[in-house]
């Protein structure tokens, strides 16, 4: 014999339950126990798990229940995966009665046809008489999936699927690709720097016009002024710093020019075609942000630096390859 008492309040409604073995003298049948999955199927596969119970209406206040100990009741086949748990559905407090179930938890890991043992619940009236109410037990069918061995072909394991990459995938991809070129620039030109003053060059050293543009372009990386309400300090700041380059590389009086006037004066200088083109576009978006309050997309906000990182680069090379050649 299994003692465990449990006591359950529901609107003065008091179950004394009592796990045991045996069955008391009086039975009746009182209808058949309820079997039901926790996960709704149309069948019942190895492993699932289903509530198997009873449920008594119009129990009186003060009578208690005796459970049949359910770690004996069960086949082999079928596994236990919890205790006797009682439930109050519906409370009467008129009457003075309450509608209860009592249900375990099984399993099965084995295929078959299984007659799950009979419910015999003992009932303890308040006056001291006793019943066993007997609930008939349901039928089990455990199946396995089923294989057409005829028909069946087996298949190669699917590959992950790969979806297509976004513009936002890309994009810090692409930044740190460009922040690279320009430390790679930075470095180059520090070094340059450092070997002519080690050849003997005297005075003050001053810096390049394309250090001093490149350390000011630095200023803009990265999208923190993209927003619509800061694209024209952006922009602003970005063709400054390529009007004060133009100024001391070529020689043209870019600060005071307007676009049209700055590239007029570039027209006889030794510049790629479509490296100007580039920067005369970037110009004019310029004077558009500037002047019309054209919104810019962030597409072409972050073809800005670049460009300009482009044109000062190509532009300070060729003059580097030119003074080499006359040194040679």
């Amino acid at each position: 014999m299994k003692g465990l008492i449990k006591t359950i309040s529901a609107a003065a409604v008091v179950l004394a339950v009592t796990l045991t073995a045996g069955a008391v003298p009086g039975r009746k049948d009182a209808g058949e126990a309820f079997l039901r999955q926790i996960r709704e199927r149309d069948s019942v596969l190895i492993a699932d798990q289903l509530v198997y119970g009873f449920r008594i209406d119009g129990l009186p206040e003060g009578a208690g229940l005796s459970l049949p100990d359910c770690s004996k009741m069960f086949p082999d086949s079928i596994m236990v995966l919890s205790d006797w748990r009682l439930d109050t559905l519906k409370v009467r407090k008129k009457q003075g009665t309450a509608d209860i179930s009592g249900s375990v938890v099984i399993t099965s890991f084995e295929e078959g046809e299984y007659r799950l043992p009979d419910l015999a619940v003992v009932r303890e009236l308040p006056g001291g008489d006793s019943d066993t109410l007997v609930f008939k037990g349901a039928t089990l069918d455990v199946r396995t999936m089923p294989v057409d061995t005829a028909t069946f072909v087996p298949h190669d394991i699917k590959g992950q699927i790969r979806y297509p990459l976004t513009f936002a995938e890309i994009l810090p991809y692409l930044a740190a690709l460009h922040l690279a070129a320009l430390i790679v620039v930075l470095v180059w030109a520090v070094i340059s720097v450092r070997r002519k003053k080690r050849t003997g060059a005297t005075g003050t050293a001053q810096e390049p016009p394309y250090i001093v543009a490149l350390r000011g372009l630095d200023k803009f990386r990265g999208n923190r002024y993209w927003a619509p309400d800061k694209q024209k300090f952006f922009y602003s700041g970005v063709t400054d710093v390529l009007r004060e380059y133009i100024s001391s590389r070529f020689g043209v009086g870019a600060m005071e020019m307007t676009t049209a006037e700055i590239f007029d004066g570039l027209k006889d200088k030794d510049i790629e075609p479509a490296l100007r083109d580039e920067a005369l576009e970037l110009f004019r978006t310029s004077d558009l942000v500037k002047f019309a309050k054209m919104t810019v997309s962030d597409e072409e906000n972050m073809k800005a630096v670049p460009a300009a990182v482009r044109f000062v680069t190509a532009t300070w090379k060729t003059e580097e390859e030119k003074e080499e050649g006359n040194v040679l």
